[in-house]
Order: C-alpha cells, then sequence, then structure tokens
C-alpha cells in the first residue's frame, strides 16, 4: 500500500519538525539524503560537514528505533547522484509513494530547486511551515507593511509581547527596559577565568563520518579534529544546560568581550544547534527566562540571551525571506575588491585578524563581534566585494545557513543593503578593538597611531573609509558627529591617511582557499 514519502533535510533534525507530523510508522518512509551538492556550493569547513552528516546519521538510527522506516542516503553510497532532487526522484522510484511532505527550506536556492519538486516527481508535495521560529514568513511581511525603514528594535519589541517573554504581569518589559545592550559591553577582566568549552567525544557513528569527511575533503579550510560538537539533541541539550550552570550568569556582561586564547568566554556556542533543529529556540528562551525568575541569573544576561535569538535571529530570517533574491545582489557602498588571502591562511601582522581566522580554522567558531567588528569591520573598511566575502563566512562557521548568514553579513556587517538592516555602517578604527579586547597589546602594529608604517591599519582605513564613502554617509544623522571630527583633521593628517590607505590596500592580494597542510597554527606567529 503506498504511503507518504517524508523528505527531511539536513538542517531539519528535530523530532517535532513538521514534515514529521502525522507520520504513519506502517506506511510512511522518512527520507535523508547527504548529497555532494550541498557539500560543494561553497568550500564548507570539515567540522561543518562532519557536524552535519553525523546529525542526521543519529537522527536516522534515533527513527528507525522508534519503528520508523528510514531511507538514508550516504554521500558515499554507490549511485548517488549528488543532489536533493535526484534522491527525490530515485527515492520515488523504490517507494512509490502517494504524495511527498517536506518542510519548508532555509535557503533561497533550495526554495526554487523545491517548487519543481512536484512537477519532476509526478506526485503531490506538500510543502509545510516551518514552525521552529516564532514568526513565519509571513507574520514577518506583516509587521513590514509599510514601514519605511525596518529596526530589529521595534520587531523584537513585538515579538516580546506576542511570547510574553521577560514581559510582567502589566506587560511591560521587566527592569523597566525592552533592551540592556549598555550592559553587555564590558571588556574581559583580568582573573575572571570562563569555564570549559562542553565537549563531547565521538561514538562509533561520528568516528565513521570523520573518517569519510577527512578522506573526502582533505583541502578545505579548516581542521577537522579535535571534533567537540555534539550530534543528537540529547547532546545538544547537554551543552545548553551546560551554558546555563555555568557561564550565563557572566554572559550579560561579557558577550561582546574578545580575549587571546579564549575561543568562548562566556557564549553558549548553541546556535549550530538551533540551526539544525538539534535545540528549540522556544525551550532554550523559556529555561533562561526561567534563571532570571529565579533569581540564579542577572537581567542584562536573560535579556541579552533572548535578544539574540527572539530578536536578531527571527529578525535576519524575515528580512531574508522578505527581500531575497534581490537583496543579494545590493551592493550599496560600492564594494568591489576581492578577498584578500590571508582570510584562508590568517597570514598577517595584524593580530586581532590572525587571532580570529586561526579560531574559525580551528573550530568553525568565532562569536558575534568577532565576525562582526574584526573579520567584518575590515572587509566592510577594506572595501570587500558583498559576495566574496558572504561566501567566506557561509563556508567556515558551523552554523552558516544562508538564511541567516546573509542578512547578517549583506546588511549587518558590509552595508551592502544601504540600510535596510542597520541605520549606519559598523565601522570602527582599532581603538573599539583595544577597548574590547587584549588583542592590540600583542601587536607589531601601534593602536595609538592613525599614519606612519606602525599604525595600526583599522585606523587609516577607518579614516579613508569615511572619506571615500562621503557622499553616501554624510547626510545620515548617526554619522554626523564623526564627520565633523573629520572635518577637524589638519589636511596634512588627511593626505597621509588616504596615502597609507591606498599603499595598505595595493599589497593585500588575493588566493584560493590553501590545504590544511599549509595551515601551521597561526597563533605561534604571536611570539
Amino acid at each position: 500500500m503506498p504511503g507518504t514519502l517524508r523528505f527531511v533535510l539536513g538542517d531539519q533534525l528535530g523530532r517535532g519538525i513538521s514534515s514529521l507530523r502525522g507520520l504513519d510508522p506502517d506506511a510512511d518512509t522518512v527520507l535523508l539524503a547527504e548529497v555532494a551538492a550541498e557539500t560543494e556550493y561553497v568550500p564548507h569547513h570539515p567540522k561543518k560537514i562532519a557536524l552535519i552528516l553525523a546529525a542526521m546519521r543519529h537522527f536516522s538510527a534515533g527513527l528507525r528505533a522508534e519503528g520508523v522506516r528510514v531511507d538514508h542516503v550516504r554521500l558515499d553510497d554507490p549511485g548517488n547522484s549528488g543532489s536533493f532532487r535526484g534522491e527525490l526522484l530515485r527515492a520515488v522510484e523504490r517507494h512509490r509513494p502517494d504524495r511527498i511532505v517536506v518542510t519548508f527550506p532555509g535557503e533561497w536556492r533550495v526554495w526554487t530547486d523545491m517548487k519543481g519538486w512536484e512537477a519532476a516527481a509526478g506526485v503531490p508535495v506538500e510543502i509545510r511551515d516551518d514552525d521552529r521560529f516564532f514568526c513565519p514568513p509571513r507574520r514577518f511581511r506583516a509587521w513590514a507593511a509599510g514601514r519605511r525603514q525596518f529596526r530589529m528594535e521595534f520587531f523584537y519589541r513585538e515579538m516580546r509581547r506576542e511570547t510574553g517573554l521577560l514581559l510582567t504581569p502589566d506587560g511591560e518589559p521587566e527592569g523597566g527596559a525592552w533592551n540592556y545592550d549598555a550592559e553587555n559591553r564590558r571588556p574581559l577582566p583580568r582573573g575572571l577565568e570562563p569555564p570549559p568549552r562542553f565537549s563531547e567525544p565521538p561514538d562509533a557513528l561520528t568516528a565513521e563520518v570523520l573518517a569519510l569527511v577527512r578522506a573526502r575533503f582533505p583541502d578545505r579550510f579548516g581542521e577537522l579534529e579535535p571534533f567537540r560538537f555534539a550530534v543528537t539533541a540529547a547532546g545538544a541539550e547537554a551543552a545548553f544546560e551546560h551554558f546555563v550552570r555555568h557561564a550565563l550568569r557572566h554572559f550579560g556582561d561579557y558577550q561582546d568581550a574578545m580575549a587571546a586564547g579564549q575561543d568562548t568566554l562566556f557564549h553558549a556556542v548553541i546556535s549550530p544547534y538551533l540551526n539544525i533543529g538539534l535545540l528549540d529556540p522556544r525551550t532554550v528562551c523559556r529555561r533562561v527566562e526561567a534563571e532570571y525568575r529565579a533569581g540564579r541569573v542577572p537581567l542584562n544576561a536573560a535579556e541579552g540571551f533572548i535578544r539574540q535569538i527572539l530578536g536578531w535571529r527571527e529578525y535576519v530570517r524575515g528580512l531574508y525571506w522578505l527581500r531575497m533574491p534581490a537583496y543579494a545582489e545590493t551592493n550599496a557602498l560600492g564594494a568591489t575588491r576581492d578577498l584578500p588571502g590571508f582570510f584562508w591562511t590568517g597570514e598577517t601582522p595584524m593580530t586581532c585578524l590572525r587571532q580570529v581566522i586561526d579560531q574559525t580554522r580551528r573550530e568553525a567558531y568565532a562569536h558575534h563581534i568577532q565576525r562582526l567588528m574584526v573579520t567584518g569591520n575590515f572587509a566592510l573598511l577594506a572595501g570587500l566585494a558583498p559576495r566574496q566575502v558572504e561566501d567566506w563566512y557561509l563556508a567556515v562557521y558551523a552554523d552558516a545557513f544562508e538564511w541567516v548568514e546573509l542578512p547578517n553579513v549583506h546588511g549587518m556587517v558590509l552595508h551592502a543593503d544601504g540600510g535596510v538592516m542597520a541605520s549606519k555602517p559598523y565601522a570602527a578604527s582599532g581603538k573599539y578593538i583595544d577597548r574590547m579586547s587584549d588583542y592590540c597589546g600583542r601587536c607589531r602594529f601601534d593602536v595609538r597611531r592613525t599614519t606612519g608604517p606602525d599604525a595600526c591599519p583599522l585606523n587609516f582605513l577607518y579614516w579613508s573609509f569615511l572619506m571615500d564613502q562621503r557622499e553616501r554617509l554624510q547626510g545620515n544623522p548617526r554619522m554626523a558627529m564623526i564627520y565633523r571630527t573629520l572635518d577637524r583633521m589638519a589636511p596634512a593628517t588627511q593626505d597621509a591617511v588616504r596615502a597609507d590607505a591606498a599603499r595598505f590596500l595595493a599589497g593585500l592580494g588575493t588566493a584560493d582557499p590553501p590545504a590544511p597542510s599549509a595551515q601551521p597554527s597561526l597563533l605561534e606567529k604571536d611570539a
């Protein structure tokens, strides 16, 4: 008797995913497919590939343990077509279902392909909403309708009101304010030791995946081992509980801090689990709210955490589905410079960049300020081409899927959308890095100097960027003060800034991603 073929993608690994609701174990088949196209559209970090494949295999094993019929196509299976559509069509031939059920995908390119599956398969395809998120795309469209500008803060307030998170019984925000961002910007003090990062040792099934990834992707940027990620819902929940018990109380104060040799500080490192379905965003937000109400964590920690998930995560997804595909093609600042080779090697004397790129290479992870204000700030000031920068972020981070990566990089990091997402570019000189980290004290460049061979490149790049973009930016009210400061700069200094920036940018060069064998620990060069 024909049943339903339920196709679950690799970022939909929650047992409550909409495509599995109403599943009949006696008649239905669940399809999972590891396909080459998903590993190759950008050169994904090997840890990212291993995380997704291992999580898929454990998810399949869990379904089989429930008595569910699972058709899991492995990456190295003979006959694997290498694409979602190809594997769907092969599965239709094998199972002859009377219908196909899938959940709405996370990337525009997959959605474009998915819309043609019904015609290709000759079987009805039901595409269900991905209701793991608080705000469906249609809800975001309703919020955005008629607005001249989109601002996360106002969207976030509506989400707080709708969910009741961190509200008083009268519907007012706890503590009297909606946002405690100003209390999230403290540099790490001496003597405060962050907790060790949660780590789940690979089991036999994960070890098989690691061997496959090691053999199949030997030349990718990034180290495969040690592999620390959880690959099951239970493991992801344990990682989150580790954060709640050991780090959450300090997260609010130090979520923007950076420190050499400290990869995670007080961050949860749960975004990969949220983005592939191993953790539920509603559950983690309610859990953090409960910690605040029990008096175990301060308000700035609970609100700062919830804002990142209920606010930013939902906001960028809404913007992505509202504005794609045209959104990805905008380039409001006219940035065209090629991505420098050191983004793949880390071989730069700028300690901040070397630290973050090395960490990214080792862990497929960097926290939001490292991404925004170190690699991202440099990309903005250097005028790097948006598509190249976006492809790099999409490739190197384990939590990067286009719905979350593209708006963050295109809009927040590069201001390539001209202010759709953020009211001004997040441009900064080296002073910001010096205030929020200990990187500058380890650098051969002097963060106190604006020009000259020993000056921090971020300083002259910052002022040169403001000069170059003056016509586009000087009318922005939030930029008025900094342009007044620029106007007080001596003409000779302005000329030196331009000359130093031009010389530095001319020497950047480009390179393809190197093989791992060409990637010694970059931190060895800090001595």
